[in-house]
């Protein structure tokens, strides 16, 4: 049959071309839900073919059965060329367009529907490689693969039947069982899954190894493909654990058992994402998960992090999931904020508060800063579009707010709330006011005029600090809180915990902003403060527009401040006035060189070497940069002696590795590499040995072919190997080649391994090579589009990162502004915003307006 072997006949559409019923492109809300309303009982039995040879297609076959309501009018199934179907026995008389197949009426009945449909498959969400294959549908791409209702909200059963290579492993979201085999394959079967969604829906075939454990009276099982097998040992034992601890915590939070069966994840080299939570199949970049001897502290954060998120993902967004994509959000929300409550106990040491500022406000900023910014709730006229909605402002400004409503309503309701919720929708649908009208019932608070300014707008309030001094006394604090958008005049009511200090004594004021002025009246008689920290508590969210005193006792003495989250939520601050232009990149720069040696936290040493480290390449001049140079590179080496442990000393080698140009450390580092010289206290593994290798390489060090001809030779693990030779022409000194390797990128299979994509623009546009790398940004911009189209949900933004990140020069905010003006009327009004967020810091560091 077709489902093993060559498509036999391909269909055509009819030869008049006109489609009665097409949608059009995409998923159109209208259609989704049209859908909705007529579609019950949903079921899809799939059977999938993955030959051995990696050139040959996958082929399957898939039967759909559901009620119908209403078979007067044509029903649109997702299915996307260059997929195609290939016969079954509902192909003769379906209708084929770009985007989707036409049921006609005549082919439908009043209850009960079958649709059985050959097809060869696409490899766009297929993640194809010689030795394994993944899919990958979120948002809205498993149509790519197979004929289906695309939408979230059309959940379904599941049955799957794979046939691999002989030799291959497998998993999906329900146990898989040996169903015969043949001719050097091997054919797997599951039974039904519960309810999901095609975007949740995924499975995964190769040459995997596995690893299972028992945690709990539950069992665990961990497919990879990393072959080194200390590594794996290193770090079982805490993944399996880190799992079990989240898995135990949401039991107890929701009030509802784990829902999904079997618990399996999946380690990818090069995953496109942290993770995806496909309900009982989890998949995870490989490398965050197996972490090195060099791990820095907020590495391993960050692992707990990413598994607690896509473990908190089996109830929020797998069990309930939102009727559409403009609240996706919801589930990432949930996801980040339960994920910051899990972690705590798994880190006592950690100063969580501390954490949690961190890992959200700066990235949030970034984004909410700009004029490309958007609301955390957007609106979706059309699941082709869908990936654009993801980004900072959901991932990390949303927690920040969730993190406001639960301080609102109180930790306990916000929870019995939550616990109603998953309930009511457990298995189904629901959208955002649906939540809000459950916690409404629950409080006082004006939850939706909340809502209205919080999550339905965007951008955030500017705060300033408005400060009367007389006789050496405080006579008058207060903040003024305004939109920056005139024309809203929204209010954001919000709590702040406002730091007052003298000099290393403070005092803490907690302050409602509920209007367009505050005055703090218990502050009235104070002494003379030295500086008055709005965002203190690491509470408040705004464009903090600090009094002039303040930021010059920061500049002067931000490292007396003892208290290390108010330290973080200085600098945090401070930071953003240095964008502002209230302060200079080079007093910041000085600043974190006098603050790194006795800073004492080491989440805070890891931020201020991210500012460092910004500030030197991106917001310096070259003249100023190249003064500064030999300053840096000893605080850093000095640094790197000093720290009193292995994750502080891979934070400290990092920074080095990337900012070193002098020939005394750049030889340093070669000696490292050829590990003719080591650094005491730090181990150093085969990914650390190909990122040193590449960045000497960009920096031009003497006989940097043959080092790069070493590294090759050196890696063992295949992946890693692959993605060296893809990634290397990306640092040669030749402009030739670097300009081969871009225009390679223009093919959209070439751009297959994000990451890898990623990485590779990252040394093109290096700021040493960024004079050379100009005139692709150009090319980079008009490619945008079809980046979107192609590519996975991060990648448009990341694209553009990518490309910018490395410039600061007035030509370089020149091209971009003049692409900005030029766009057609009809261009994508989300990824308009993208190039605004993306651009953002090339505009402030070359001075130039949009």
């Amino acid at each position: 049959m077709a489902l093993y072997g060559a498509p036999t006949s391909t269909m055509q559409p009819p030869a008049t071309n006109v489609m009665t019923g097409d949608p059009g492109p995409g998923i159109p809300a209208a259609l989704a839900q049209e859908r909705a309303r007529r579609i019950r009982d949903l079921r899809y039995d799939l059977r999938v073919a993955i030959p051995a040879e990696r050139t040959a297609p996958v082929t399957g076959r898939v039967t759909i059965t559901f009620t119908l309501q209403d078979a007067s009018r044509p029903l649109a199934l997702d299915f996307s060329r260059p997929a195609r179907v290939t016969g079954g026995a509902s192909a003769s008389t379906i209708a084929v367009t770009d985007d989707h197949l036409i049921v006609p009426p005549a082919s439908l009945r009043e209850g009960a529907n079958e649709i059985s449909l050959e097809f060869v498959a696409d490899d766009a969400a297929l993640n194809r490689s010689a030795e394994f294959l993944y899919t990958l549908f979120v948002p809205a791409r498993a149509h790519l693969v197979f004929p289906c209702f695309d939408q979230p909200d059309l959940k379904a059963r599941w049955t799957l039947t794979l046939t691999v290579p002989d030799g291959w492993r497998a998993l999906t979201n329900a146990p898989l069982t040996p169903a015969g085999s043949s001719d050097r394959n091997t054919t797997l079967a599951s039974g039904d899954t519960p309810p999901l969604s095609t975007y949740v829906f995924a499975f995964a075939a190769g040459r995997f190894s596995i690893e299972t454990a028992e945690r709990a009276g539950r069992t665990f099982t961990m497919l990879h493909r990393e072959t080194d097998a200390a590594k794996v040992a290193r770090n079982r034992d805490a993944i399996f654990d880190l799992h079990a601890a989240a898995l135990a915590w949401l039991e107890e939070y929701t009030g509802i058992t784990y829902p999904w069966g079997k618990f399996d994840f999946l380690l990818v080299p090069s995953f496109q994402f942290g993770g995806m939570e496909h309900p009982g199949a989890i998949f995870y970049n490989a490398a965050s998960l197996l972490l090195d001897p060099s791990a820095t502290q907020n590495q391993k954060l960050g692992r707990a992090s990413l598994i607690a998120h896509e473990t908190a993902h089996m109830w929020f967004g797998d069990l309930v999931t939102m009727r559409w994509f403009d609240d996706v959000w919801m589930k990432e929300v949930f996801a980040n904020f339960m994920a910051a409550k899990i972690v705590n106990p798994s880190f006592p040491e950690i100063n969580h508060d501390l954490r949690f500022l961190l890992a959200h406000y700066p990235a949030a900023y970034d984004i909410d800063r700009t004029p490309g910014t958007n609301a955390i709730r957007q609106r979706l006229d059309n699941l082709n579009e869908a990936g654009s909605l993801y980004g900072a402002i959901i991932y990390q400004k949303a927690p920040i707010v969730m993190r406001q409503l639960e301080a609102s309503i109180g930790a306990a309701t916000f929870r019995d709330g939550v616990r109603e919720y998953l309930q009511t929708h457990r298995f189904a649908n629901a959208t955002w006011p649906d939540l809000i009208a459950v916690l409404d019932q629950r409080t006082p608070e004006d939850l939706a005029a909340w809502s209205h300014a919080w999550v339905e707008q965007p951008g955030r309030p500017v705060v300033r600090t408005n400060l009367r001094i007389v006789d050496g006394r405080l006579d008058r604090l207060s903040f003024t809180a305004r939109d920056p958008d005139a024309r809203r005049a929204l209010q954001w009511h919000q709590r702040l915990q406002v730091v007052i200090g003298h000099g290393d004594r403070t005092q803490v004021f907690p302050v409602t902003i509920a209007g367009a002025e505050t005055e703090v009246a218990a502050a009235r008689g104070l002494a003379a403060p030295s500086f008055v920290l709005p965002s203190g508590g690491g509470i408040g969210y705004a464009g903090f527009a600090l009094d002039d005193a303040t930021i010059a006792y920061l500049l002067k003495s931000l490292p007396e401040i003892r208290d290390p989250l108010t330290r973080g939520a200085a600098w945090v601050t401070l930071w953003e006035q240095m964008l502002d232009r209230r302060a200079s990149a080079a007093a910041v720069l000085d600043l974190a060189l006098r603050a790194l040696p006795g800073e004492t936290d080491e989440q805070n040493v890891q931020r201020v070497l991210n500012y460092a480290q910004q500030a030197y390449w991106k917001f310096l001049p070259a003249a100023e940069r190249d003064a500064v140079s030999p300053r840096l590179e000893q605080t850093l080496r000095a640094g790197l002696a000093q720290a009193s442990s292995s994750s502080l000393k891979a934070a400290w080698f990092s920074t080095i590795r990337e900012v070193a140009r002098s020939r005394d450390t750049i030889g340093w580092l070669e000696r490292v590499w050829r590990r003719t010289e080591a650094v005491p206290g730090l181990t150093l593994a085969e990914p650390d040995d190909i990122a040193l290798s590449l960045q000497l390489a960009l920096v031009e060090a003497p006989g940097w072919p043959a080092i790069l001809d070493q590294q090759a030779q050196r890696i063992e693990n295949p992946d890693r190997k692959e993605r060296f030779e893809f990634v290397r022409p990306a640092v040669s000194s030749d402009a030739a080649v670097r300009d081969a390797f871009f225009q390679r990128l223009k093919d959209p299979a070439a751009r297959r391994r994000e990451p890898w994509v990623l990485e590779g623009l990252g040394y093109m546009h290096h700021p040493l090579r960024a004079a050379a790398s100009e005139r692709y940004i150009p090319l980079s911009l008009a490619m945008l589009r079809e980046i979107q189209r192609t590519g996975d949900i991060f990648f448009p933004k990341r694209w553009m990162d990518g490309t910018l990140g490395g410039h600061s020069s007035a030509p370089a905010a020149r091209m971009v502004a003049h692409f900005l003006a030029e766009l057609p009327a009809d261009y994508p009004d989300r990824l308009r915003r993208v190039i605004l967020s993306s651009s953002d810091d090339l505009f402030r560091a070359s001075g130039i307006d949009r």
